[in-house]
């Protein structure tokens, strides 16, 4: 069977679209069509179920993919190292993706250290689940996020774990008595503060209150803003409560900007991920940038 037409089936898998495939592949779209089409025949079984936007790959579709894509991610990765030997001195573009709070404060500053010796960025900030699709179809390298991938195509590596705080300022800790009143009254101590989030749906508040109070929250966002450092922002100024990733918050607390109204006895924590394609390991950029950030990890 034609390599050509595997490697782009596993592309069109990966794009969910002929046309982003295409784009990919650097071929028009009648070709990357004509190239499915024939294969299917070859076959014998569709593999994609076409749609007025993009396409869906068929349960044969599905497990051809999760069969071949990491040998051929594998071949790449071979024929790319091959390349790199014959050039060492060529700098390689590393795509990453990640959260922008994270990849800003965390991962960006850690690879600095790799730029004087051939490696070029590029980031991209999006949601996990953003992230996940940008990687499965090629459009990054290297992705972090706190959601665990499925299936073959990716694999994960766990990279750190970040504990959250809840967190308010000095007057708001004040007005609610100290840790010791907030243990003994418990939640309904907060009810009438303000909450400072990232999304309408509160998804740290939310993650705090079921972890340590073993309940949902019964509040809605005052201040939702969706960047993690503007809502450290807004709470330093006053505006209510938030929960924070301790690593954000850690100078505001040192410095008593703000105040952690809670020490729970276990945090709650999020684990961050590491997230390739399956194979693309073997190319060196990647190898290098992957396992640079799981030792800078080890002191975060």
């Amino acid at each position: 069977m034609d390599l050509a037409l595997l490697r782009t089936f596993v592309t069109v898998h990966r794009a969910g679209s002929f046309t982003r495939a295409a784009a990919l592949l650097g071929l028009s779209q009648p070709a990357v069509t004509s190239q499915i089409r024939h294969l299917e025949q070859q076959l014998g079984r569709p593999l994609f179920l076409r749609k007025a936007r993009g396409v869906t790959p068929t349960t044969v579709g599905d497990e051809l993919a999760h069969k071949i894509a990491p040998h051929l991610d594998a071949l790449t990765a071979i024929t790319e190292a091959d390349d790199d030997a014959d050039d060492r001195s060529a700098p390689r573009t590393l795509h990453l993706a990640g959260p922008p709070e994270f990849t800003s404060l965390r991962a960006l500053p850690a690879l600095a250290a790799l730029i004087p010796h051939g490696l070029a960025l590029r980031a991209t900030f999006g949601s996990a689940e953003e992230i996940l699709a940008g990687l499965a179809a090629g459009h990054h390298d290297l992705a972090i996020t706190t959601a665990r991938p499925r299936g073959g195509l990716l694999s994960a590596t766990a990279l750190c774990d970040e504990e959250h705080v809840l967190v308010a300022s000095p007057r708001w800790a004040a007005r609610l008595g100290g840790p010791a009143v907030l243990h003994a009254r418990g939640v309904s101590a907060l009810r009438d503060v303000p909450v400072v989030e990232v999304h309408e749906s509160l998804p740290l508040v939310t993650r705090y209150w079921t972890a340590v109070f073993d309940t949902e929250p019964a509040v809605t966002g005052t201040v939702v803003v969706a960047d993690l450092r503007a809502v450290l922002a807004c709470v330093t100024a006053g505006a209510g409560l938030a929960v924070l990733p301790r690593y954000l918050c850690a100078d505001a607390l040192d410095t008593g900007e703000i105040v952690a109204l809670l020490d729970p006895p276990v945090p709650p924590l999020r684990t961050y991920f590491l997230v390739v394609r399956t194979g693309t390991l073997g190319l060196p950029h990647i190898a290098r940038t992957h396992e640079w950030l799981l030792r800078a990890a080890v002191d975060w």
